[in-house]
């Protein structure tokens, strides 16, 4: 079991604060009513448009200069690929390859470009691409930056999350978080559970591919799950080892959401809320329209995890819902 804890957080928002944006926790005009509030943070505000970019420049700030001469390499379907080439350009690291698999959208294939990675298609699916991505990194000798499988480093710039909603309101009683490798959901339950304990995790999965929430009912470790058709691209796949080991200690409620919600949540966040919000994000949403009674509490937090939504797939469900 692994020993990641506040510390890890806490070390880690010093480090990484100079650089990213502490996003705004807004309240929600159209989800709350006179029993409770909503609040969105919105990590979609980030310069790359998602969250990732705290765990990758934690990870990276703690590199040796040989290290960054040497160059660093990430597999990604998007949103941590874009992260690790934004952190790469503001510590000046020149050598940077995001490996990605053949489905990923263009939208954010074009991102990771703009900030200076150089794309490789490797792999149908992110599966495939992160184990034919790890052996193209140990032959290369460049550093893995890790989206979510067991690097604590990640998990902690992740947790920063819960430290800033903490600060911005403390009467936050419920987090709910989506989850798709589960650093994120990992890393917000143990800062928010250890500087909160009263305060409820609550994290939330796409019925398309519901990785974690099959492990800890089959007490299998699912590296790799499969999945059902899904707009959730950013979400699809299996979990990471930490989170596996750590998240069920930590996490209240683990829900599913269908995937016609999860459109619908899109849709409202845009129409209703004015806020552009990726699918798998809008998970949170989601679970809010879904179970709300279930879920309860006084004061919610729902972490919007990226913005980087498909320009074709946001015009369709508009149209739909």
């Amino acid at each position: 079991m692994s020993n990641f804890n506040l510390k890890d957080v806490s070390e880690a928002h010093e480090r990484v604060k100079h650089f990213i944006r502490k996003t705004p926790l807004e309240a929600s005009y159209f989800l709350g009513n006179e029993n409770t509030n909503y609040y969105f943070k919105l990590e979609s505000f980030q310069k790359v448009k998602s969250f990732k970019i705290r765990g990758a420049l934690n990870k990276m700030l703690t590199l040796t200069e040989v290290e960054k001469n040497r160059g660093v390499a990430t597999v990604s379907s998007g949103n941590h690929g874009s992260a690790v080439s934004y952190a790469a350009s503001l510590l000046g690291i020149k050598n940077v390859k995001i490996i990605i698999p053949q489905n990923t959208p263009q939208s954010k294939i074009d991102k990771i470009k703009y900030f200076g990675g150089e794309t490789i298609l490797l792999g149908k699916d992110y599966d495939e691409a992160h184990a034919l991505g790890m052996k193209y990194i140990e032959k290369s000798g460049l550093t893995f930056i890790d989206a979510y499988y067991s690097d604590p480093l990640i998990y902690a710039g992740q947790g920063t999350i819960a430290i800033e909603i903490l600060e911005q309101n403390n009467e936050i009683d419920t987090i709910i978080v989506p989850i798709g490798g589960g650093g994120l959901i990992t890393g917000i339950a143990v800062a928010a559970k250890t500087l909160k304990p009263e305060i409820r995790i609550i994290g939330v999965q796409t019925e398309a591919c519901p990785a974690m929430i099959a492990a800890y009912r089959d007490r299998i470790f699912y590296e790799a799950y499969p999945s059902k058709e899904s707009i959730c691209d950013a979400v699809i796949g299996g979990i990471g080892k930490l989170s596996f080991e750590l998240a069920k200690e930590y996490v209240d409620e683990f829900l599913t959401v269908s995937e016609v919600s999860i459109a619908k949540a899109v849709s409202f966040m845009a129409k209703e809320e004015k806020y552009i919000v990726e699918a798998g994000s809008c998970m949170t949403v989601a679970a809010i329209m879904d179970y709300k009674e279930q879920i309860g509490g006084k004061n919610v937090a729902l972490v919007l995890s990226g913005g980087n939504i498909d320009g074709k797939l946001l015009a369709s469900l508009l149209n739909q819902y």
